[in-house]
């Protein structure tokens, strides 16, 4: 059995970070693992975008019904992590 979040409406960093916070509570108590139900996200920006990216990695989060924009921005976002691992530190925002 596997639990899912449905996340609706918009979703910014801090909204983001809460629920990550929530995936890593809930998965360390059930013990199974964590959907998030992306179909009804309109809007997220690359910070969030980035916490799903790493609650996908650290966690093994899955990110389900993505529409093109949303999968988009989180393929984009994942891309930045990768080339981040090559670059200089300071020449990536948030360095």
């Amino acid at each position: 059995m596997l639990t899912v979040y449905k996340v609706e409406g918009t979703l910014y960093l801090k909204d983001a970070e809460l629920l990550e916070k929530t995936c890593l509570d809930v998965g360390n108590q059930t013990k199974r693992p964590v959907t998030l139900e992306l179909s009804e996200l309109c809007y997220l920006d690359s910070d969030s975008a980035g916490v799903l990216c790493r609650m996908k990695r650290e966690q093994g989060v899955r990110l389900e019904g993505l529409h093109l924009f949303i999968a988009k921005v989180v393929e984009l976002a994942e891309e930045c992590e990768k080339a981040a691992k090559y670059l200089p530190k300071g020449t990536m925002r948030g360095d």
